[in-house]
Order: C-alpha cells, then structure tokens, then sequence
C-alpha cells in the first residue's frame, strides 16, 4: 500500500467527486480511479458505492475512513519527530526541481540568493514537473521550482500557493554540426527525407512544450522520432553524439553552442526565420503560504529566502 492511497481516499471521501479529488490531487481523473481501485483491491473490500451519485462511502468505507486519517496522522507525527532527530541541519530548505533545471538554472540562482541571504541549508529532489508539484501539495518540500506555459499551465490554487516568476528559458531546435557554422541536420526536413529527431516521452514537460512548438510552426515539420527518453541531458548527449535534432532548454546547452559543438537551428541563416521554433516558459518559484506560517526555524528561513527572491524579481 503506498501513502498517497491514503490521501487520495480522504480526499475522494470528503469531496464526493473524483473529478474534484483528482483535481486536488494534481492528478488525472483515470489515475486518480486506479490508485482508489488499487487500494480497494489491497484491503480485499469496496471502499466505494459507485452505484450512487455523488460518490458515497460503502460501510467498509466508512469504517476505513476514520482509520486512514489516524494513520495519516501518525504518519506525519512520525516524519515530524524523525525529522527533529535527523543529523541533517533543522534549517534545511528541501526543493523539488525538474532535472533540467536542477542542472543548469538552480545552481546559480541558489548562489546568487547565498550572496545576499548568506549560506542556506538545502535538500534538492529531482523530480519531473508532475511530481515536483505534487510533492508540494503533499508537503513533500518547501519550494517547487518549474516551468510553466499557458498551454499547459501548473494549476495550484493562488489562494493557497504563492507564485514568484524567476526569469524566462527558450527551448529551441539543435544539432551537431556537419562542418564548421553550418548544422548536419535542419528542419523543416522533407517527406522523403525527414530530419532524424531526438524526442522526449509522451508525459514529460518539455516534450509538451515541444509538441506546441511543432504544432503551431508556420511550415510542416517532417520528422523520424529516432530517439527518446525523458530527460534532456539525454537528448542532449545524443545530439551531441549526432544522432539528430533534439529540441532543448537554452541553459542545458549553452556552453555546447559557445564552444560550437551545438547549432541553433532557428537562429535566422539560411532562409530559417530567427525564432521560428522557438517557444519561451517561464520558470517560477511556489511555495504553500500555510506550511511557512509556522515560527521554526526552517519556516522562518523559508521566509526569508521567499522575501529576498520578492524583492530581486520586484527589482528586474
């Protein structure tokens, strides 16, 4: 049995509706109804009356529901008394942050906001964007930090969560070069030759991203998915290696194109419009205003850090 079983029970118990519990639970409304059905299926009963709507609890349900929110309880009083007897610092900022970004873009905005705030404790998941923003709803970390875009936009609700805009990443077209300043690859490719491409899985955030941008080109791309996986450096390694087109977040690859190893494929040569496949995210900062009300001292730094971003992203 896994907790978020638990949470999602309480959830769907409380708000009668799995579309409303998903929502809350930053998950879809299918996965939200496998992860109820396999907790039924692990306690051997119905937790559910699906026959009814709105959604009721069976009388099983009903007697497991006053059990879940005592062993969510003990759960959190468990984490909260291990967590004052852990080596690690009390002070520690705990961070969930896509790959990409735990890569290139967190590393120095932590030591620009050391510069002013002085050294800061902290613990980093890598996390997909999904799951990032998930454990913040679950009180997993402190701090999210992920991209956004409005076609696929992070949906926290502002009356709970604060949101802070840190700055902009591209996301663009790449290749290796054949010779000096020219790709060996280019886009749009044809229908009998189309460029190789180096793509993400269906689920993760920049292949989305990427998808918007094919979708709204102003020309057809042809491309043959050649590649995939989830994870930009992956791309990145096989663009490099000259395996194909990867489209890829400027910070992950700057050094790469600096050096010449990697080749914009929209920078505005060779009859290619700058910024034709081009598309901007935003990356921002979320924090849950209930969970740094509290006067210890994690809370209190987590404060502190969020007043000195405020005041750098107020400035720029």
């Amino acid at each position: 049995m896994e907790l978020k079983w638990l949470e999602d029970f309480v959830s769907l118990a409380e708000t009668h509706s799995f579309s409303r519990s998903a929502e809350l639970r930053h998950v879809t409304q299918p996965a939200f109804s496998r992860r109820i059905q396999a907790l039924e299926a692990w306690l051997g009963t119905e937790l559910i009356d699906r026959s009814v709507y709105p959604t009721r609890l069976t009388s099983a349900g009903q007697v497991f529901y006053e059990q879940a929110l005592a062993m969510l309880s003990q759960f959190h009083e468990a984490r909260t008394v291990l967590r004052g007897h852990t080596a690690t610092p009390a002070a520690t900022i705990e961070f969930a942050v896509p790959h990409t970004l735990s890569l290139t873009y967190f590393p120095r905005w932590l030591q620009r906001i050391e510069a002013k705030l002085g050294r800061i404790h902290t613990r980093l998941r890598a996390l997909n964007v999904h799951d990032a923003v998930l454990s913040l709803v679950e009180g997993g970390c402190d701090l999210v930090m992920g991209y956004h875009h409005p076609s696929h936009p992070v949906t926290l609700d502002p009356a709970r969560y604060d949101t802070l805009t840190l700055g902009i990443e591209p996301i663009s077209p790449y290749s290796a070069p054949q010779r000096a300043g020219r790709a060996r690859y280019t886009l749009p490719g044809t229908a009998d030759a189309p460029s190789p491409y180096l793509s993400y899985t269906p689920n993760a955030y920049l292949g989305r991203m990427t998808e918007v941008i094919v979708a709204n080109a102003p020309t057809r791309l042809y491309l043959d998915r050649v590649y995939e996986t989830d994870m930009a450096e992956g791309l990145k390694a096989m663009a490099l290696a000259g395996h194909g087109i990867a489209f890829l977040p400027h910070s992950a690859v700057e050094d790469a194109v600096a050096q010449g190893k990697l080749i914009r494929l929209d920078r505005g040569t060779r009859g290619v419009p700058e910024g034709q496949f081009t598309l901007d995210m935003e990356i921002r900062l979320y924090r849950d205003k209930l969970a740094s009300q509290g006067n210890d001292a994690r809370e209190t730094l987590v404060r502190a850090l969020w007043d000195v971003v405020s005041d750098e992203v107020a400035r720029n």
